[in-house]
């Protein structure tokens, strides 16, 4: 039994050395490929197709598994992906930049959440998947908490401390310490 016990312990602190391991691999691949990670970054096995040095991850934010950071347009330099201090996003979150998506410190971001700053253009004389994009800043407050399968569409700014329930579709802003849910999301309390 004891010898099991060991075994077991002994087992766990293995497997928790290597994802360590893996997840300084993970952060070294991204700093190398250009993405600005700015001290301690938690990188689980995420996705970056393109444009990684469009990106700009701060110290302490964690990044679950299957999450998607795409990245459109030209290059700039410049982040169109800024992502604060201490912020958290749960499995299977998608951020679809443009121009500019941010989070400010200590975001949190349920899982299966879609987020971005653009979309097509909708003349009726022509093919939309010609007309190219129309975008605008997005910007997730500090301390700001989206649900689960949250979607926040282009130039919508979500107040500090803000909390958007689950399955929710942001159109249009929201105040600071507002509660809001729904399709289209509207505020239906607050949290002071």
């Amino acid at each position: 039994m004891i010898l099991l016990m060991l075994s077991r312990n002994f087992s766990n602190t293995l497997i928790q050395k290597l994802d360590a391991i893996s997840r300084r691999l993970r952060n070294v691949k991204y700093r190398i490929l250009g993405v600005r990670l700015i001290g301690d970054v938690h990188l689980r096995r995420i996705r970056i197709p393109r444009n990684f040095h469009d990106i700009e991850i701060n110290n302490g934010t964690y990044i679950d598994d299957g999450t998607v950071m795409i990245i459109s347009g030209e290059p700039t330099g410049n982040p169109k992906l800024r992502i604060g201090k201490f912020c958290g996003f749960n499995r299977y979150t998608i951020i679809d930049a443009s121009e500019l998506v941010e989070f400010k410190d200590y975001a949190r971001i349920g899982p299966g959440c879609y987020i971005t700053d653009h979309n097509h253009k909708t003349k009726a004389d022509e093919l939309i998947m010609n007309q190219g994009l129309t975008s605008s800043p997005t910007i997730i407050g500090r301390d700001a908490w989206l649900g689960a399968n949250v979607s926040v569409l282009k130039g919508v700014t979500i107040g500090d401390g803000a909390i958007i329930g689950a399955g929710s579709v942001v159109t249009k802003d929201i105040p600071p310490q507002s509660i809001a849910v729904g399709v289209p999301a509207k505020v239906i309390g607050s949290r002071s």
